[in-house]
């Protein structure tokens, strides 16, 4: 029985993540839209040259989730298929990735596919990726991946400080007045995913060193952090994602962190400078 575990290119994943492992491995595109161009958030995707287009763009850019064909490609190629996605309160993908569920069971009703809302994005997908490996290189059987997936998933947060609000200004999910104030006061507010998925903001601090600190005292208060795995996930921000790597360790007791580097999608929404932290 062949195995694929698969996710969309909010993740921030290369192809070459699990190329050691038994099972196939697939990042979906999602496609970022700034004027007339259409970026693909694949390896080839320059992701500096997005968003320096998107500044100088003067309208909205927007994004777009992979078809439900897309996701389907993937899930013929293996007997056994589990997709996590990123949150379900804010992208259509986990609804793409069901449609093409029930396309390729009516095509072949022997296979076993299951969608994971991850409620989160980012390191908090790479994080529920990780554990599935790690349970199909145990020889859990596919039911049993999937309950133990399911319940790990609802143990993860994700904590965020954007890097700039000029998207949400030019997408009209912040009024253009607020965006600026908070700009010119250096106000990086740091959120969290709810458990559904959605966004809340938790505190407002006035620059990058405080909110880093925030997001470390905020990790130690929400969960018991002591050996547990952290992915640290930055836009054009390898210095501030480094610093938060010290405070977690030392604020968290744990040094299981990874730091990676945010791929399209993940820096159209926090740009340059922005931070996300999944545990």
């Amino acid at each position: 029985m062949t195995w694929g575990i698969f996710s969309d290119s909010s993740c921030d994943l290369s192809s070459e993540e699990f190329e050691n492992y038994n099972f196939n491995f697939a990042a979906v595109p999602l496609k970022i839209r700034v004027g007339e161009t259409e970026y693909t958030d694949n390896q080839n995707l320059d992701v500096n040259e997005m968003l320096s287009h998107m500044k100088r763009f003067k309208g909205a850019s927007s994004s777009a989730c992979p078809s439900p064909e897309e996701w389907a490609q993937e899930f013929r190629k293996c007997d056994q298929s589990i997709a996590v996605t990123m949150t379900s309160a804010l992208s259509g993908t986990f609804n793409s990735a069901v449609v093409a569920k029930k396309m390729v069971l009516e095509e072949f009703p022997q296979k076993r596919i299951h969608v994971i809302d991850s409620h989160s994005t980012a390191g908090g997908i790479v994080l529920i990726l990780r554990k599935l490996a790690e349970l199909i290189s145990e020889g859990l059987n596919f039911d049993e991946v999937v309950d133990k997936a399911q319940a790990y998933t609802r143990t993860l947060h994700l904590l965020f400080a954007l890097g700039s609000y000029d998207n949400l200004i030019k997408t009209g999910r912040m009024s253009k007045v607020a965006g600026i104030l908070a700009n010119s006061l250096g106000i990086r507010a740091v959120a969290s995913n709810t458990p559904e998925g959605e966004i809340k903001v938790l505190q407002k601090p006035r620059g990058e060193n405080r909110a880093l600190s925030v997001i470390a005292e905020l990790m130690a208060k929400m969960k018991n952090m002591a050996g547990l795995p952290v992915v640290i996930s930055h836009c054009n921000n390898p210095v501030g994602a480094q610093r938060l790597k010290e405070l977690i360790t030392h604020v968290c007791l744990t040094k299981n962190i990874t730091v990676m580097e945010t791929r399209g999608l993940t820096s159209f929404y926090t740009e340059s400078g922005g931070i996300l932290v999944g545990f």
